[in-house]
């Protein structure tokens, strides 16, 4: 009887040992001679990314930038006791964070958008770095707040319910900014892409001189600890972030067109109406509010002073807001930039109109 064929001997019985004469590899000439050019790139996309320096002053500001030297929650957060308050005055400490909130918490968001853009429009390393900078820096003004909300009204500053008449009050105004937070990012996101970087910057540098002018003069007023602290190491940060738009503006504003340079004075305009809603008083242009708002945002303010968080008398925001302005005027002038008039706080200039449909907000 035949054996079974064996497949496995058969096959074996076919492998062939290699050939001993190699073909040698092609040269990289060789290949260079048959490759081509990829599409162009397209316009506002992150690539092609290089790492091309021209302010070198940006990268020492990064570099100091790397560690803040504070983080909010090494902040003495356990001698915050919402037990220490009455009931009214833990709705007005934690109404003025919420108010604070409508800027500090989008700056996360505003600056990493503009972080992207800044990708996109392939601005130098060094630059792209600093605005991630400010982007974590605002992640911790954010906590700042959050915390302060959430200890003294759990679940504020919309999902805590108030049990007194003003802490009512403080809800309903803080929907009402929120309202108006809402109509600025859409103008944010609506702008960005539509000017170019020495407005944003001039945009940019507003608020964040207004943002050290208020927590400089609360450093000095408050009597609650954990706030005091927090007041003088968000001013920090707003210090340094005020050398980086300072120095990309140096660089940026001799270059400038006469149009742009136009709307620079509008957007100055735009960003005292809507940075005056935290360091003075809501003007009537574009902030929407009802007739309750205004006497509420008082008592508020009223009874949180009276509970120590520092804030200043209406005469003094005013000197203040003065003063960062006339400063940011100075620095501006110099380059041709026509300054708007502000009468609400003393200061002349040109009388200007802006469409709130047509700016880049100021943060």
């Amino acid at each position: 009887m035949n054996a079974p064929p064996d497949p496995a001997g058969r096959l074996a019985g076919e492998i062939a040992a290699p050939p001993t004469d190699h073909t040698d590899a092609p040269e990289p000439s060789q290949i260079l001679f048959g490759t081509q050019e990829p599409p162009p790139f397209p316009e506002l996309n992150i690539f092609p990314i290089e790492w091309e320096t021209e302010t070198p002053k940006l990268i020492e500001l990064y570099d100091k930038s790397r560690d803040p030297g504070w983080s909010p929650n090494r902040l003495p957060w356990e001698t915050l006791k919402a037990e220490d308050f009455t009931a009214d005055q833990r709705y007005a400490i934690a109404y003025w964070f919420t108010l604070l909130s409508v800027f500090d918490s989008s700056g996360p968001a505003v600056f990493a958008r503009a972080m992207i853009h800044t990708y996109e429009t392939h601005e130098e390393d060094p630059l792209r770095k600093c605005f991630f900078s400010v982007t974590r820096d605002e992640v911790n003004h954010e906590e700042i707040c959050q915390r302060a909300i959430t200890t003294l009204t759990p679940g504020g500053p919309l999902r805590n319910t108030p049990e007194t008449a003003l802490g009512k009050l403080a809800q309903n105004n803080a929907k009402w900014y929120y309202h108006n937070g809402a109509r600025y990012w859409e103008g944010f996101k609506n702008g960005i892409g539509r000017y170019p970087l020495p407005i944003l910057f001039t945009s940019f540098l507003m608020g964040e001189l207004a943002a050290a002018t208020l927590f400089h003069g609360m450093h000095q007023r408050t009597t609650i600890p954990v706030f005091k602290e927090a007041f003088r190491c968000v001013g920090q940060d707003e210090a340094r972030h005020m050398g980086i738009c300072m120095t990309v503006l140096r660089k940026l504003l001799p270059a400038l067109e006469e149009a742009q340079k136009a709307t620079i004075t509008k957007q100055l305009r735009a960003g005292y109406v809507f940075l005056s809603g935290i360091l003075y008083e809501p003007p009537d242009q574009f902030w929407e509010l009802p007739a309750t708002f205004r006497p509420a945002h008082r008592l508020l303010e009223e009874k949180a002073r009276e509970a120590g968080l520092g804030i200043l008398s209406d005469e003094e925001r005013r000197e203040n807001w003065r003063g960062a302005v006339l400063k940011m005027k100075g620095v501006l002038e110099k380059y041709g930039i026509a300054f708007p008039a502000i009468p609400e706080i003393g200061v002349d200039g040109e009388t200007v109109a802006f469409d709130p449909d047509d700016i880049i907000p100021v943060f």
